[in-house]
C-alpha cells in the first residue's frame, strides 16, 4: 500500500473525495438508467453500468496523469486551450450535433462519441483567467492595460456558449468575476462588468418576448423562468421534471428507500444526469442529501486551502478557481432538484452520468492536485535552503 500511495501526490482528502464521488456515482448510475436501458438495450443495465464503470475508470486516470504534470506547466497550456476551445465552440454553435434541441456537442469521428465542448472551454477560460491576472498583477488595476484585454477572451467564450447553453454561460461568467475579486481587480469595475451583464440578460429576455422563436433556445429559458416564477396551470408541462423531484424527495424522508428502491426513475426524464440528486434524496434520504452536499463542501474549502498554501499568485488562483466552478456547478444542480432556482440543465459533476463531462472534471481536479504537489516542494525547497539564503 505505501509503495502505492508514493505514486500518489498532492491532497490526500481530495483523492477521498473523487473516490467517494466516483463510488456513488457508480451506484446511483446504475439505479437510475433503468428506464434508459429499457429503451434502446432491451433493458440490459450492465451496459450502462460497465460503460460508466470504464468512464470514471479512465476520468480518475486522467486525473493522475494530470496532477503529475508541474502545475507551472499549465500556465502555457491556458493559452493553448484557450486558441483551441473558442473555433471548437464557433464550429459546434454552427454545426454541432444537436441534443435535446441543443447543438452543444461535437461527434468526435471513428468513436462516435459526442464532445461537449464547453466543458473544454470552462477550464481553458478558468486557466486562462488565472494567468492572466498571475503576470499582470502590477497593472491589473489599471482599465486599458489590465482589465479591458481580459474582458475580450471572457465575452468571446461566453458568448459563444450562450446560444445553446445559458446557464453554463452565465455561470462561467460568474466564475470569471469571482476569479477577478480574488485577483485584486478593482470593484468599480467588477460593478460595472456585473451590471453589464445583468443589462444583457435584460436585453435577450425581451428580445424573447418581443420575437419569439428568434434566438436559439430563448423560449425555452424564458418559459422555465416564468413557470418557476409564477407556476400556473398553462406552466404545468414546464414544471413536470420540478414536480417529479419534489415528489422523489418527500417520499425519500430522512432515511430513503435504500439504494434501487426509487420510483420516480421511471418519471423524471433525466435521473441519471440532470436530476441525480433528486435520486439520492430518494434513496438515500435526507442523510444521504447531506452526506454529499458536505462532500462537495469540503473539496472547496480543501481546493480554497490549497490555493492559500501556494507560494505563486497563479496556482493560488487556478485551485481557487477549479475549485469553485466546480462545486458552484454542484450547488446549482442540487437547488435545481430541490426548486430553489429554474431548472438548468446542469449535470452534479462526477456523479451525474456522462462521458467528456466526467473526464473535464477529472482532469480540473488534477489540476488542483497538481497546485497542491507543486506547493508541498516548493515549500519544502523553500524550508531546507539555509538561513544566509532564505531572506
Amino acid at each position: 500500500m505505501e509503495a502505492l500511495l508514493k505514486y500518489i501526490k498532492g491532497d490526500r482528502p481530495v483523492w477521498l473525495i473523487m473516490l467517494l464521488l466516483s463510488v456513488l456515482s457508480l451506484l446511483l448510475v446504475y439505479s437510475s438508467i433503468v428506464t434508459l436501458a429499457y429503451r434502446h438495450h432491451d433493458g440490459n443495465t450492465f451496459y450502462y453500468l460497465f460503460r460508466h464503470g470504464f468512464i470514471l475508470v479512465a476520468g480518475l486516470g486522467l486525473m493522475y496523469l494530470a496532477h503529475r504534470i508541474k502545475y507551472t506547466y499549465y500556465s502555457k497550456i491556458a493559452q493553448l486551450a484557450l486558441y483551441v476551445s473558442i473555433p471548437l465552440l464557433l464550429v459546434t454553435l454552427l454545426m454541432g450535433t444537436s441534443i435535446n434541441s441543443a447543438n452543444r456537442w461535437l461527434t468526435i469521428p471513428v468513436i462516435n462519441q459526442t464532445f461537449q465542448t464547453s466543458d473544454l472551454a470552462k477550464v481553458a477560460l478558468i486557466m486562462f483567467v488565472a494567468r492572466f491576472l498571475a503576470v499582470r498583477q502590477d497593472e491589473i488595476k489599471d482599465f486599458k492595460r489590465g482589465f479591458l484585454p481580459l474582458l475580450i477572451p471572457v465575452f468571446i467564450v461566453c458568448g459563444l456558449i450562450l446560444p445553446a447553453d445559458l446557464s453554463t454561460a452565465a455561470m462561467l461568467f460568474i466564475n470569471c468575476l469571482v476569479l477577478m475579486f480574488i485577483g485584486r481587480v478593482q470593484l468599480k469595475h467588477l460593478g460595472v462588468l456585473l451590471l453589464s451583464g445583468v443589462f444583457a440578460l435584460g436585453m435577450v429576455y425581451l428580445t424573447g418576448k418581443a420575437l419569439p422563436g428568434s434566438f436559439g433556445r430563448l423560449d425555452t429559458w424564458i418559459s422555465r423562468v416564468e413557470s418557476f416564477v409564477s407556476p400556473d396551470e398553462s406552466s404545468m408541462n414546464q414544471s413536470y421534471q420540478s414536480d417529479q423531484s419534489k415528489i422523489a424527495i418527500a417520499t425519500g424522508g430522512i432515511v430513503g428507500k435504500m439504494p434501487g428502491k426509487s420510483t420516480q426513475r421511471n418519471f423524471l426524464p433525466h435521473p441519471y444526469s440532470d436530476f441525480i440528486y433528486s435520486i439520492v434524496l430518494e434513496e438515500y434520504g435526507l442523510i444521504g442529501g447531506v452526506f454529499v452536499l458536505i462532500l462537495y463542501l469540503v473539496l472547496l474549502f480543501r481546493a480554497i486551502k490549497i490555493g492559500l498554501d501556494c507560494p505563486r499568485t497563479f496556482g493560488s488562483l487556478l485551485s481557487i478557481g477549479i475549485g469553485f466552478s466546480l462545486v458552484f456547478q454542484a450547488m446549482i444542480n442540487m437547488a435545481v432538484a430541490v426548486n430553489l432556482v429554474p431548472v438548468t440543465g446542469q449535470s452534479l459533476p462526477m456523479v451525474s452520468m456522462g462521458g467528456t463531462s466526467i473526464w473535464f472534471t477529472c482532469f480540473a481536479v488534477g489540476i488542483i492536485l497538481s497546485v497542491s504537489a507543486g506547493a508541498e516542494k516548493e515549500d519544502k525547497s523553500f524550508t531546507n535552503k539555509p538561513m544566509a539564503h532564505v531572506s
